[in-house]
This record gives structure tokens, C-alpha cells and sequence, in this order.
């Protein structure tokens, strides 16, 4: 269950928490516990040490002002895009270059190997670039059938 808190920004921009004890916690971090199946639910605050200072269920539960601020907090850290087709690949055998449009444009990563596409579900994929950043693909039957027929070379 969350509990009542405070949250606001210092002068610095560090997330200041103050329970209702007054205890106050400079500095903390949300950090989601299901950032794909349930981005919006279980939300851990980390202090400084990381060690979790609050918990919250579910952030519509928040008042508006700290929902907005630890949403604005968690966009700013996390970077996931999505994947709404696959254009093309320089190969099917690894490492190879991928041209993909996301849900924040059009790029091109190298995929180093299979093993860096994994199965989160049965129709939700995570893949990871030769860099460590993750693309998502969310649900593969709302892919393209260009995209689908590349897709299924890896899997």
C-alpha cells in the first residue's frame, strides 16, 4: 500500500522525500519494479544508498503534482523505445544492422547476436544493441508482415 508522502524538487533538481514522520531523504530515485508488463504499478523510491524509502502502488493513486513529478523523473532515466516496423537488415547472420522506425523516429542499431532478442511473453520481445540500449517490441501481431517475416529469421 503507498503511503502518504511528500515530493518536491530542491534547487538542485534532486527529488526531495519527507514522510509523514518528518524523516526527510534528499536525492531519491523511482525506480519501476515491472517496466515492461506494468510500467504504471509498483514504483520503488531509492535513496541515495539504495535502499527503498517508499513504495507506490500505482501512481494514479498519487496526488496529480507528485505523479507528475515522479512520471517526469522516470521518463528522464529510462530510454526504451519501441519498435513499430522493421525496415530492413544488412543480414540475417550476426552482428548485423538494423533500420527500424520507433516510436521516437527512425534509427539503425547492430544487433551483435540471437541471443540479444529475448522473450519477455509470447508476443513481446526485448532486443538489445551492441551499445545495451533495449528496443521493444510490445506485441508482434500489430507488426507489418515485412516486419514479421524479418523478425522470424532471428527467432
Amino acid at each position: 500500500m503507498t503511503k502518504q508522502f511528500e515530493l518536491t524538487r530542491n534547487p538542485f533538481g534532486k527529488l526531495v522525500l519527507t514522510t509523514t514522520e518528518g524523516v526527510v531523504h534528499e536525492g531519491v530515485s523511482p525506480v519501476r519494479a515491472f517496466p515492461v508488463q506494468a510500467p504504471e504499478d509498483g514504483i520503488s523510491l531509492l535513496n541515495g544508498d539504495g535502499k527503498e524509502v517508499a513504495w507506490i502502488e500505482r501512481i494514479s493513486d498519487l496526488p496529480a503534482a507528485i505523479g507528475a513529478l515522479v512520471s517526469e523523473e522516470l521518463s528522464g532515466r529510462e530510454f526504451m523505445p519501441e519498435i513499430a516496423r522493421i525496415n530492413s537488415v544488412t543480414s540475417y547472420a550476426t552482428p548485423c544492422t538494423w533500420s527500424v522506425k520507433t516510436d521516437r523516429g527512425d534509427t539503425e542499431f547492430v544487433l551483435r547476436g540471437e541471443e540479444d532478442i529475448r522473450r519477455l511473453t509470447i508476443d513481446t520481445l526485448l532486443i538489445t544493441d551492441i551499445h545495451g540500449i533495449h528496443y521493444l517490441i510490445r506485441d508482434l501481431r500489430d507488426l507489418d508482415k515485412h516486419s514479421k517475416k524479418i523478425i522470424d529469421r532471428f527467432l
